[in-house]
């Protein structure tokens, strides 16, 4: 028995989400290059600021990253200064990671760069359609929580009071 045919008149969301996130993840690598970040960074600065530190083994759970790959990661972020690790005073074979002050103002610069790039990438919606679709994609994806917020151009930061003045 064959299966039905797709009703091609039917919208299909897959296709126009990954345009979406194509144009975005290009323009965003675009404005973190010269931060010195790229998308995976961001991510793992983003998880430490609002978990306020993490033991490896859990931000590599977190990230969904091996063991070989969450060291590679750290070791570049520590070696710009964004991240410190150390070893934790509970166990001593585990390390805690933690955003440096230094990561959380380069953080606070990407998500600034960030915010210019949705307004490029969403710059057709206005600022309810993009609350409506960062909603909806929450909804979506299942996060009960937002981890990661980012101002929109066109509201100010400090009515969030997550994300840096831009």
């Amino acid at each position: 028995m064959s299966a039905a045919p797709l009703d091609q008149s039917a919208h299909r969301l897959a296709p126009l989400l990954d345009h979406l996130a194509r144009r975005m993840r290009m323009r965003a690598e675009t404005v973190l290059a010269p931060l010195g970040l790229r998308p995976r960074h961001l991510v793992a600065l983003t998880v430490l600021r609002a978990q306020g530190g993490s033991s490896q083994q859990a931000l590599a759970g977190t990230l969904a990253m091996d063991g070989t790959n969450i060291v590679g990661l750290l070791n570049e972020l520590e070696g710009e200064g964004l991240i410190e690790r150390r070893r934790s005073p509970e166990d001593r074979r585990r390390h805690v990671v933690e955003l440096t002050e230094a990561g959380a103002r380069r953080l606070g610069e990407a998500e600034c760069a960030l915010a210019a790039v949705e307004g490029e990438v969403l710059g057709a919606l206005d600022t309810g359609q993009r609350q409506t679709l960062y909603d909806l994609l929450q909804r979506a994806t299942g996060a009960a929580t937002a981890t990661c917020t980012e101002a929109l151009p066109e509201q100010p930061s400090e009515a969030t009071g997550d994300s840096p003045a831009c």
